[in-house]
């Protein structure tokens, strides 16, 4: 699964107001944080509205972490998590947590993986025992490693390569990326798939999932005082792995374009993106806000900028949004993508979305940027009410480098960016690594 938790951070909540948010009142999350003696970063967010609880581990490890020609190991692994352990025999983890009124999932991406369970208060302490054994004794078999290879490598087929657009976002992603490891595919290849062995996947788990490299978040109707002791029962005697490994990112300096054009006879309508690369949140902090900001303004909702314009006035598009990946441990990502109207060329909208841009920046006022900022803010208060959406938020927030008060301040820091940063950003775009594609559909064969 891909990660789309940030995107409630950066996505228009239609109130009939913008709510105006001070910088001055009460924090973000409530996030309480503590580190337990084998390195264990625990992230704790009351909230007694309701008896339920949110209990998520994120590793600091993805596909980027995977060695070169053994894609898909990272995805595959997170496969073989919910087979068994050392005491929970193969099938019964899933069988538990449901019969226990929870629910259980995961996902891979380039950066991370995710295990999490959202059940009642009383099964708290049973989500912690099942998600720290895991922890420390997967058992993989070779016999359940053989299925869930097949599953995987089926999973690629019926996604990824009997799906043109699925496909072509993955072309889009190399395009961009070129060498560098954020060109690889989450899923690997499937020739890497079905390379991969079992001792490979065992070596990956023995070298990652460890507590010095995992984020615990537990959000719901606990205290800090409760989740330290349930914290400290479960995972405090969890050994430390001395054998991470840091990736060294190579450095993209020479600055490049590509235009891609792809056909397919199974599509009704044309696809257009057009990516840069950007900094990070680890990278640029005040950058980042700023090009979060700018993304807002130029297409995240129906009242955003391009919207209005291409959609709604000019109409050769049928939808459009821009999206900004801050959480990387490289470089991030800034996108624009669109759905062409029928019998508008790619020409067409290239030529219209550039003179859009430019018009944007032109119009861009001190009163829209405070309307923007607050648009996006307004949608951000309402998730302290949900504890499943506070972890997914405050995890991916630390995964991508944040501290507690940065993650406190997420608010605070949107609305300190100001008219020349946004102005700033627009700029940057224009003198990035960028790759643009058209997926269209194809006559006959």
């Amino acid at each position: 699964m891909n990660k789309k938790w940030l995107k409630y951070l950066f996505l228009s909540v239609a109130f009939g107001s913008f709510l105006r948010i001070d910088s001055s009142q009460a924090k973000l999350f409530d996030v309480e944080e503590f580190y337990l003696d084998n390195g264990l970063q625990v992230l704790v967010i009351p909230n007694h509205k309701a008896p339920i609880v949110k209990h998520m581990v994120w590793y600091k490890v993805g596909a980027v972490n995977e060695p070169v020609g053994k894609g898909g190991m990272a995805h595959l692994l997170e496969h073989l998590m919910f087979r068994g352990t050392k005491k929970v025999k193969d099938g019964e983890f899933n069988k538990i947590v449901t019969e226990n009124g929870a629910d259980a999932n995961a996902f891979t991406s380039l950066d991370e993986t995710a295990y999490h369970e959202f059940a009642d208060l009383s099964r708290l302490e049973l989500m912690m025992a099942l998600e720290s054994d895991r922890m420390q004794n997967l058992n993989i078999t070779q016999e359940a490693f053989d299925k869930e290879q097949k599953i995987v490598y089926q999973e690629r087929k019926q996604v990824i390569e009997n799906n043109p657009t699925a496909y072509f976002g993955e072309m889009m992603q190399r395009n961009l990326w070129q060498e560098h490891p954020y060109g690889r595919p989450v899923t690997g290849t499937p020739d890497e798939i079905l390379s991969l062995t079992l001792d490979d996947v065992q070596a990956f788990y023995d070298t990652y999932y460890a507590p010095n490299n995992a984020v615990l978040v537990i959000a719901g109707d606990v205290d800090s005082v409760a989740a330290r002791t349930l914290a400290e029962k479960y995972y405090g005697n969890i050994a430390p792995r001395e054998t991470l490994k840091n990736i060294d990112f190579p450095k993209l300096e020479n600055i490049s374009s590509t235009k891609t054009l792809m056909k397919s006879k199974d599509i009704n309508t044309s696809r257009f993106v057009r990516s840069f690369v950007v900094p990070s949140f680890s990278q640029d902090k005040k950058m980042s806000y700023a090009l979060s900001v700018l993304s807002a303004y130029l297409g995240e909702g129906e009242t955003s900028y391009l919207y209005k314009r291409l959609v709604k006035e000019e109409q050769v598009a049928v939808g459009i949004s821009t999206s900004y990946d801050f959480a990387a441990q490289s470089y991030g990502r800034f996108s624009i993508s669109a759905v062409l109207s029928p019998n508008v060329s790619s020409q067409l909208f290239e030529d219209k979305l550039n003179d859009a841009i430019k018009d944007a920046m032109k119009m861009l006022t001190w009163d829209e940027l405070n309307i923007v900022k607050n648009k996006m803010l307004s949608g951000i208060v309402y998730l302290k009410d949900n504890p499943n959406d506070a972890a997914y938020i405050a995890g991916g927030f630390a995964l991508a480098g944040m501290n507690v008060d940065e993650i406190q301040n997420y608010d605070a820091n949107i609305q300190a960016v100001k008219f020349g940063d946004v102005q700033q950003a627009a700029k940057l775009l224009e003198n990035s690594i960028s790759a643009q594609g058209v997926l269209m559909p194809a006559k006959g064969d």
